[in-house]
């Protein structure tokens, strides 16, 4: 049974958040439902529903609660070194990440929202603002007015760190090889950004082969 509010707005939400957090931690998103989330919280399911618009939104919220740590994260790996060292240093941490939190990082690919419901700009920008800690990275290797180019490069760049995460996380990286995800990662960025120079693609960067040794996460 619910009981009478004697927290704030911004409090409940944040009640709720955590509630459905560590719900999706334990249980994955399978096991988040309105009422389980009012029962930790000891208020009825229809206190959610005024905080938030739907259980969609909630998990969106949660979601970003993931991607803030990330960016948090990443935000302290850009201060020295060449372009190469930089890439390397954020797709290292995005694995170490992705082993940390593997049910929350899943979230937020398992997380589909219904096909009329468009994902908010909030949310968007989240998620540009990760990319853009990428672009941070391959700055130097693009002039001015190449912007484009350095967007795409991120994107392309990321999407093959992302494949080989997503194989180390699902424990499906021996399937393909023997080479730990550290190893792979590294041999991506170096090759990825080497091709860049080589096809005209970016200036070349200082120090291609100077990425430092990763201790292996577990693939």
């Amino acid at each position: 049974m619910g009981r009478r509010s004697t927290h704030t707005p911004q409090q409940l939400r944040e009640l709720i958040l955590d509630a459905a957090q560590d719900i999706i931690q334990v249980q994955g998103l399978p096991g988040l439902s309105a009422r389980e989330i009012a029962r930790r919280i000891e208020y009825s399911p229809g206190t959610i529903y005024n905080m938030f618009e739907n259980l969609d939104d909630v998990v969106l919220h949660v979601e970003a609660r993931v991607l803030e740590a990330l960016d948090k994260r990443l935000s302290t790996l850009l201060q020295d070194g060449n372009p190469a060292g930089k890439v390397s240093r954020l797709a290292q941490a995005y694995l170490a990440f992705t082993h940390e939190n593997p049910r929350l990082w899943n979230l937020l690919f398992e997380h589909h929202m219904p096909k009329e419901a468009a994902l908010p700009p909030w949310y968007q920008q989240k998620l540009e603002g990760l990319m853009g800690r990428v672009e941070e990275a391959l700055a130097p290797l693009f002039p001015p007015g190449r912007e484009a180019d350095r967007q795409r490069a991120a994107r392309v760049l990321w999407a093959g760190v992302h494949g080989i995460t997503s194989l180390s996380t699902a424990d499906k990286l021996s399937v393909v090889t023997t080479e730990s995800a550290n190893r792979l990662i590294d041999d991506l960025v170096v090759t990825y950004l080497a091709g860049l120079a080589c096809g005209g693609g970016a200036a070349p960067a200082p120090g291609m082969q100077a990425v430092e040794a990763t201790p292996p996460v577990k693939a």
